[in-house]
């Protein structure tokens, strides 16, 4: 299988590119400015914005996993721009030159309101107000009108490999004055690849699917495992499930996390 993988270079493409050529696929990096990826790979230059760089580029293509996206900055103009035309004029580009690939979506699980009554599920009414994710749910439909075979898949917090996504969170609890007892969806890069074998089996297709590993972390613990430090509170907690997903569909498609628990990947120094 020939795979395009957009967001080659950054914090999960990273991490997920050479894991898909350790499965045995052909892979093609789409990058700018001569960027380089995992050895193995082929990279190919292209802009998101031109799509006269994408036709050679889509040539041969079986799948497309589109993870670039835009999200750690104040620029919304940037952040739309950016997640839901670069999703647009991709697909639009795979449509004209590679219609039968299948094209994967890496969307958020930021998209569910903190206000929910349980885990978020896929099924459940989605009008988020900030800027990333509004434009994921925006490049979802899009992804959903196109006419192409389609997967979306929604990651809740991604960690591991070194990335030190961890260690960035007592900035951002300390901001949205999160409790240190509410519990977060959590996903190891490993898992994320363990899904998207899946996504291009086919399994997922035609569906929006919440994938996470076996059990939501309180913010105090996985501020401690970042190296960070938390003050406790007795206050009640507002809002029990915010940042939580329903990972029921995932498992019925056929998806087990490998890292079961953020506390598996601190013990076997995945973190």
């Amino acid at each position: 299988m020939t795979i395009l993988l957009t967001g080659a270079t950054g914090l999960v493409g990273a991490r997920l590119l050479p894991r898909l050529l350790e499965a045995g696929h052909n892979c093609r990096a789409l990058v700018r400015g001569g960027k380089s990826v995992s050895a193995g790979a082929d990279t190919v230059e292209g802009d998101l914005f031109d799509p006269t760089s994408l036709a050679a580029v889509l040539e041969g293509v079986s799948a497309v996993i589109h993870l670039a996206a835009v999200f750690r900055t104040s620029d919304e103009e940037l952040i739309w721009k950016s997640n839901l035309d670069g999703a647009r004029s991709l697909i639009a580009a795979v449509a004209a030159h590679a219609p039968q690939a299948r094209f994967i979506l890496a969307s958020t699980s930021n998209v569910y309101g903190h206000e929910q009554a349980r885990p978020g599920r896929e099924d459940d009414p989605v009008a988020p107000t900030q800027a990333y994710p509004a434009s994921k749910v925006a490049a979802e439909q899009a992804v959903r009108d196109s006419g192409l075979t389609w997967a979306v898949v929604r990651f809740p917090f991604v960690y591991g490999d070194g990335d030190g996504h961890l260690a960035s969170l007592p900035v951002h609890a300390g901001q949205a004055k999160w409790h240190p007892a509410m519990r977060m969806s959590t996903i190891h890069h490993r898992d994320i690849a363990t899904a998207m074998a899946l996504a291009l089996e086919g399994r997922f297709d035609g569906r929006v699917v919440n994938i996470a590993d076996d059990l939501p972390a309180p913010m105090i613990d996985l501020i401690a495992l970042g190296g960070g430090d938390m003050e406790g509170s007795a206050e009640p907690l507002v809002a029990p499930w915010a940042l939580q997903v329903d990972t029921a569909l995932a498992r019925s498609l056929g998806y087990r996390p490998t890292i079961r628990t953020v506390f598996q990947a601190a013990e076997e120094q995945l973190l």
